[in-house]
């Protein structure tokens, strides 16, 4: 165990499928290097539906979620913009906006963002309320596919800005390549039994950790 926080500490460990139940990767400081790199199982996608737990006390812009291919850096991105104080999904390059969410420093949300290529609609979920549907970006994101935690990739692979790493905790992450329905989402918002990500899934992820970034027990109290 201590060789294995070492190697976390130093560079990269290569940690391949893990059961990651009840555990989280925690992110101790801001940095342009240290992330977790996710290892999807498939590379054309029509439809994606992310979801997430996070917890943070960083007052600035930072990514939560990074999906790059090799001719968009944003191919699928969860970013968090401070200074206007929105959530915004951006999809195969494009953007769009979600203001007025309560995003409270030092306390965990669960996020999922849905999208279609048939249709080209974005719609949002935060701690169990749902965004409108926007239109984003029609046109599969295709090609490879290289998926980050705790940097927002600029280039294919990298490009990290350390002004838009993340700090904190994350959790649960799933990812599947089709939309889930609403009853579906409530119940991974309630953290109740759901169909895990057929393209990533917590209960059998397959990633990499570069630099310091911890695999710790999710903090859970059982009241007597």
């Amino acid at each position: 165990m201590q060789l294995l926080l070492l190697l976390v500490v130093l560079g990269t460990v290569s940690a391949g499928v893990q059961d990651l139940s009840g555990k989280m990767f925690t992110f101790p400081q801001l940095t342009d290097s240290a992330h977790v790199r996710l290892n999807p199982i498939k590379l054309d996608y029509n439809a994606v539906t992310v979801c997430h737990r996070s917890v943070t006390d960083i007052e600035r812009d930072h990514a939560i979620f990074s999906l790059a291919t090799p001719s968009q850096n944003n191919g699928f991105l969860t970013f968090w913009k401070n200074g206007n104080r929105e959530i915004q999904p951006h999809i195969r390059g494009a953007r769009v906006e979600y203001g007025g969410w309560d995003y409270t420093l030092n306390k965990w949300h669960s996020i999922c963002t849905t999208w279609d290529s048939e249709k080209g609609l974005v719609q949002i979920w935060v701690d169990g309320i749902p965004s409108i549907r926007k239109f984003i970006s029609s046109g599969a994101i295709s090609g490879a596919v290289k998926i980050v935690l705790g940097q927002d990739q600029d280039t294919f692979g990298g490009g990290f800005d350390v002004n838009q790493s993340f700090a904190g905790m994350i959790t649960d992450v799933h990812m599947w390549d089709y939309t889930l329905s609403s009853c579906e989402i409530q119940n991974y918002m309630s953290e109740m039994s759901l169909t895990p990500g057929n393209v990533l899934n917590w209960r059998a992820l397959d990633f990499e950790i570069v630099g310091n970034v911890l695999i710790e027990d999710k903090p859970v109290c059982h009241p007597a």
